[in-house]
């Protein structure tokens, strides 16, 4: 019988019997079966609960416990030898279900079913134990439902999504119980349920709603987390969030403020525990004070999709559970198992390699989950070609891979299957003749016998595999202890990065552009710093790159966007004669997101600023990993009137190629080329040259850096028309720009 049948059977036969003693015998009898064992016994609170193939009371607890804390591996029982295994039940009744039999050892593959079926049947026990919790929540609770009648009704609301989850009823219709149930009982206008996309988990979308407009669904299908709003921001910070009044909440969503949402809540819904979505409940009728019975209420919904989502995955989880369906290597699940009894069993050692492709996104993005999935098939068989037989390489999901290397004496022993890896992945791939290429990063981890767990072997590669990103990708890292520090301190930093997007951290600097000509600032260029309670001010360059891996950045973009353009045209209003321009730095993530577009003409519109006077600065790296929408996204942005900077200018790729393909405004001229233009001749030249080349092309150029009186004279005498730095001023909180801009006289003349 194949492993999903008897998954199914299983299934099946706990499902009939939901709860007390039958259901615990028919578990154990099943499981006896569909493993050939000739004992089973059934382990709940350190008692016997069920047991086939041996009388109860000859239960010999204390070896059975030996078994379960992975002590021993066999039994005496009547005079035979019994090979065992075992298998833990999680959940609030902790349990273990253990076979044994006299045929001889239990295979990797018959462990992992095991595993797959104590899997069912804690769900089915969690199930009703959540189920009488909710009674009893319902009937004593009196703080949460203030009188009978909204007990009642919560109780019943919460019995029907209960059956619906027993019954395995379609996930579709759960979702639309709990929304609908949801907005009800909190006295919503709305309710909605996200979930991250399986596939790109930085992206989530509305499953079921209700009481939303449909403009509002449409909008939120396919949406960046980090641009989600209150929803995005439960998911990323992995807790409940509330907004009292959305109107003036720095991380409301423009095009669902405007539509007059009032106030909003939301709370994150797990998987396994890691969030993977969000149930929110929102007013538009007016603000609102989310009281504590609201959030308790709001949790338990989300508690019940929770559950709801568990079980449908494990189920899917478990018909998935030896083999992955699209590229046909082991599963994570088998892969798990198998690197355990290498663990247990190995005389030397071994190496885990935790193998994550690059540039996998961009590839699916431009030609499709369908050239994706080739993609994929063709990684596996090359990485398939460069493993012995007694190696084992498995698919973990979406683009991340695991080789698992038995008889290493060292770490070092395995860089050179890393290297092969790498060398053949470098190769291009033909997808449906597209050609198409990726990379992939490697973290390298080793444990001598007895060393580590499987679990802690795998955190240990995944942790080296993240130093192989950090350090430019396409290569790999060993695995060194220092990193789980580094790690933790990034950890850290990210969680005060959210609640820093939270509670305003941010503050701007402006630093002058100055016509070199005659010394008139022309403008001024927008630069945040992060002022943090305890870290005090955290440099951009600490900060920057995180908040852009996690998406944070497409907030912070956004209150940057409002602010810059804001304070420049008040400054514009006070001042006579041609207006200040401000300049923003936009990152590649921040270009990815499809309504940038919208989002600046919003901060236009809002502040008043003549697009004109809106600058928005793009590096040329950026330019150069450039996808088809990119480019469109830009002329969408050009089309507003706001100009366009090639920031860092010189220090990329294909310069001359991309000032012709982008609508580019402005090139400013790197710092490194300013610093020795007085000094060295060939930088003179080269930035002489690029000041000529940005005359020829009618582009403005601004030189970064300006430090002496020298540079301002090379610079002024090679035609450069705009330069900034600290020879002018250093970049200056918004009271002293104010002071510059407009200086107090005194009476006796002096300033």
């Amino acid at each position: 019988m194949q492993a999903t049948q008897q998954l199914t059977e299983f299934l099946s036969v706990v499902a009939d019997r939901p709860g007390g003693p039958a259901a615990y015998h028919a578990a154990v009898d099943c499981a006896a079966r569909a493993l050939h064992a000739d004992l089973a016994v059934l382990l709940i609170d350190d008692g016997v609960a069920a047991a086939v193939g041996v009388d109860p009371g000859a239960v010999p607890a204390y070896a059975l416990g030996e078994i379960a804390a992975g002590r021993r591996g066999t039994i005496e029982l009547a005079g035979h030898t019994y090979a065992m295994t075992f298998a833990g039940l999680g959940g609030d009744a902790s349990g273990t279900l253990v076979l044994g039999r006299r045929a001889g050892a239990f295979t990797a593959e018959e462990i992992t079913l095991l595993r797959g079926m104590a899997r069912v049947l804690e769900l089915s026990l969690s199930s009703l134990q959540r189920l009488e919790s909710e009674r009893r929540y319902a009937e004593e609770n009196d703080r949460l439902i203030d009188s009978l009648q909204q007990r009642q009704r919560l109780f019943e609301k919460l019995t029907e999504i209960q059956r619906a989850i027993a019954r395995r009823n379609p996930l579709q219709k759960i979702f639309e119980i709990v929304t609908g149930a949801a907005r009800e009982l909190l006295g919503a206008d709305m309710s909605c349920l996200n979930l991250i996309d399986r596939d790109d988990p930085a992206i989530g979308g509305t499953a079921a709603a209700s009481g939303m407009p449909p403009e509002f669904l449409d909008r939120m299908q396919r949406v960046p987390l980090a641009a989600g709003g209150v929803s995005g921001l439960a998911i990323l910070g992995n807790e409940l969030v509330m907004v009292e009044d959305y109107a003036v909440s720095p991380i409301a969503i423009p095009a669902i403020a405007q539509a007059q949402l009032r106030a909003v809540m939301a709370t994150p819904v797990h998987e396994n525990g890691q969030p993977v979505g969000s149930l929110t409940v929102g007013m538009f009728s007016g603000t609102r004070d989310w009281d504590k019975p609201s959030q308790q209420l709001l949790r338990a919904f989300a508690e019940h999709v929770s559950l709801a989502l568990t079980d449908a995955r494990t189920l899917e989880a478990m018909n998935q559970a030896f083999l992955d369906s699209l590229t046909g290597l082991p599963s994570r699940a088998l892969f798990q198992t198998r690197m355990e009894e290498m663990l247990g069993g190995c005389t030397i050692g071994l190496a885990a390699l935790f193998v994550d492709l690059d540039r996998f996104k961009i590839v699916n993005d431009s030609l499709g989950h369908a050239a994706g999935d080739h993609l994929l098939l063709g990684v596996a068989d090359r990485i398939r070609s460069c493993l012995r037989d007694c190696d084992t390489a498995a698919r973990l999901g979406g683009d991340e891979f695991a080789v698992l290397l038995p008889g290493l004496s060292s770490a070092e022993e395995a860089t050179p299957v890393a290297r092969r890896l790498l060398e053949r992945l470098r190769e291009p791939f033909d997808l449906n003749g597209a050609e198409a290429f990726v990379s992939a990063s490697i973290g390298i981890a080793y444990s001598r016998p007895g060393e580590h767990t499987a679990q802690a072997l795998m955190v240990d590669a995944d942790l080296a595999m993240y130093q192989a990103k950090k350090h430019g990708k396409d290569r790999y890292e060993l695995f060194e202890p220092d990193m789980r520090a580094e790690f933790q301190a990034t950890v850290d930093l990210e969680a005060d990065l959210r609640r820093a997007v939270v509670r305003h951290e941010f503050e701007l600097r402006y630093q002058p552009i100055v016509h070199l000509a005659t010394g008139d600032i022309t403008g001024v260029e927008a630069l945040i710093r992060w002022q943090h309670p305890r870290r005090g001010e955290v440099a951009p360059a600490d900060f920057i790159p995180l908040a852009e891996e996690t998406g944070l950045i497409v907030p912070i973009g956004e209150w940057v966007l409002r602010e810059a353009t804001t304070r420049v045209a008040e400054w514009n209003e006070r001042r006579a004669g041609r207006p200040l321009s401000v300049s923003v730095n936009i990152s590649a993530v921040q270009l990815e997101q499809c309504v940038l577009p919208q989002v600046v003409q919003a901060a236009l519109d809002a502040s008043g600023l003549p697009a004109d006077r809106l600058i928005l600065e793009l590096t040329e790296t950026l330019l150069v990993d450039h996808r088809a929408a990119t480019l469109h996204r830009l002329e969408a942005i050009k089309a507003l009137g706001v100009r366009l900077a090639i920031d860092d200018f010189g220090t990329g790729y294909s310069s001359l190629a991309y000032l012709r393909r982008f609508p580019v405004d402005i090139i400013k001229i790197d710092k490194s080329f300013v610093d020795d233009v007085v000094d060295e001749p060939t930088a003179a030249a080269l930035t002489h040259g690029i000041i000529q080349l940005g005359r020829a092309l009618q582009l403005s150029t601004i030189a970064e850096g300006i430090e002496h009186a020298g540079q301002l004279s090379s610079l002024t005498g090679g035609n450069c028309e705009l330069g900034q730095g600290y020879y002018f001023a250093e970049p200056l909180t918004r009271s002293a720009l104010d002071d510059l801009l407009f200086p107090v006289h005194r009476p006796d003349g002096g300033n």
